[in-house]
């Protein structure tokens, strides 16, 4: 019985050599300015996806070069011998979502006080083939 749970398991874990996960946690800006840079290399090839978080002026671009980077680090850990550049990985999905929001008080006229609402978010990212 254990032998049978056992090769499942072998080729699950065959299956997702492939497939690699990259999070960003309580990252400290606004999820709809995070949205508008991983829209741009949603499905894109890893190297035309670095190459354009390199050059683009967003404040997330750096954040989100430096989570690209870890997730091509996962998957050498993953693929040990392999080479990446012959790979032909691609970001599969990226998906931002809110984090928790730090509710600040700022003065406003006639004794009454503003929210200020500084948000954040939380980034996954996940990496695969281009076949699959």
């Amino acid at each position: 019985m254990g032998s049978r749970k056992q090769d499942s398991a072998i080729a699950r874990r065959e299956a997702n050599k492939d497939v690699v996960k990259a999070s960003l946690n309580d990252c400290p800006s606004s999820p709809r300015k995070m949205r508008l840079v991983a829209d741009i290399i949603r499905g894109e090839q890893v190297d035309k996806a670095l190459y354009i978080l390199k050059y683009s002026k967003k404040e997330a671009s750096n954040k989100l070069e430096k989570l690209l980077l870890s997730a091509m680090a996962n998957w050498q850990v993953k693929n040990e011998g392999a080479d990446i550049e012959e790979a032909n990985l691609i970001i599969k999905e990226i998906f931002v979502d809110s984090a928790r929001q730090l509710k600040r008080l700022r003065p406003a006229p006639q004794g009454r006080g503003y929210r200020i609402r500084k948000r954040s978010n939380h980034v996954t990212l996940i990496l695969g083939n281009k076949e699959n």
